[in-house]
C-alpha cells in the first residue's frame, strides 16, 4: 500500500509524485504478474484496495499509461495490458518538429541522422545474408512504387513497407516499431507541411539500386545505395525552409 506524507509545501509536486508513485505500482503489478499484451489487470476496485488510493487517483494514473500504451481502456469491459508500442514515441517526436520548425529545421534534421544511422547499420548485416523471399517482395514492392509514380500517385505506404521487408530476416521487433516510428513522423510532417517528393522516379530508382545491391551480396554497395538514398531524405527535409 502506498504511503505518502502531506505537508503544506509544494503540493502540485507531491500530487506528481504520488501519480507516478501509482504508476510505478501498477506497471510494477503487470511485470511481476509476467501479464502479456492483450491480458486483463484487476478491476479499479481491486486496485484501490490493493493501493490504498482513491479510485479517482487509479484512474488518472490508467489514463496516463493509456497515453504510453502500456494499458488499454475498454470502457465497458475492462483494463487490459496494451500493445506496448512506439506510437508515444512517434506523436511525441511528430510534435517536437512541427514546433521547431518555423524557428530552425534542427529536430527534422536529427530524425533523418539517427534513421540514416539506424538503417546504415543495419543494411550491412543483412547485406550477405537476406533472403531471396524478401528480396522477391522487395522486388514486387519497388514495382507497385513505379506504377504509382507512374500514375502521378504517392506510395507512402509502398515506401513504408520496402523499409520493413528490408530488415524483417533479422527477427526484431524493435527495430520494425522504431523503423516505423521514424517513418511515420517523417511523413506526418511533410504531409502537415504540404511537403512532397520532388522526384518521385529518383526515388524509385534509389530503391531498386538498393535491391540489386542486394542481391549481389554486395555489402559496399548496399551501404553506398542506402546513403544515397538518405540524399533524397535531405532534399526533402531542406523543402520545408520554403514553408
Amino acid at each position: 500500500m502506498l504511503e505518502v506524507v502531506m505537508t503544506e509545501q509544494q503540493p502540485a509536486r507531491l500530487v506528481t509524485r504520488m501519480n507516478r508513485a501509482i504508476r510505478d505500482e501498477i506497471t510494477g503489478l503487470i511485470l511481476n504478474r509476467r501479464l502479456k499484451s492483450g491480458d486483463p489487470l484487476p478491476t479499479e476496485t481491486e486496485l484501490v484496495e490493493a493501493l490504498g488510493v482513491s479510485r479517482n487517483s487509479i484512474r488518472e494514473a490508467l489514463k496516463a499509461l493509456q497515453a504510453l500504451d502500456i494499458v488499454e481502456i475498454r470502457h465497458g469491459y475492462g483494463t487490459y495490458v496494451g500493445r506496448l508500442s512506439l506510437d508515444p514515441l512517434a506523436d511525441g517526436l511528430t510534435f517536437r518538429a512541427l514546433h521547431d520548425i518555423g524557428r530552425d529545421l534542427r529536430s527534422m534534421e536529427e530524425i533523418v541522422e539517427v534513421r540514416e544511422a539506424l538503417e546504415g547499420a543495419l543494411i550491412r548485416r543483412v547485406a550477405a545474408t537476406i533472403p531471396e523471399a524478401d528480396l522477391a517482395v522487395l522486388d514486387e514492392v519497388t514495382r507497385r512504387m513505379h506504377e504509382r509514380a507512374t500514375a502521378g500517385e504517392t506510395f507512402a505506404e509502398e515506401d513504408c513497407e520496402f523499409h520493413e521487408v528490408l530488415y524483417r530476416s533479422l527477427d526484431n521487433a524493435l527495430v520494425t516499431q522504431l523503423l516505423r516510428a521514424f517513418w511515420d513522423v517523417f511523413h506526418r510532417v511533410n504531409h502537415r507541411l504540404g511537403v512532397t517528393d520532388p522526384d518521385p522516379m529518383q526515388t524509385v530508382r534509389r530503391h531498386r539500386a538498393i535491391v540489386t545491391a542486394l542481391r549481389k551480396r554486395d555489402v559496399a554497395r548496399a551501404e553506398a545505395a542506402m546513403a544515397e538514398h538518405f540524399r533524397n531524405l535531405d532534399v526533402r527535409v531542406a523543402q520545408l525552409r520554403s514553408t
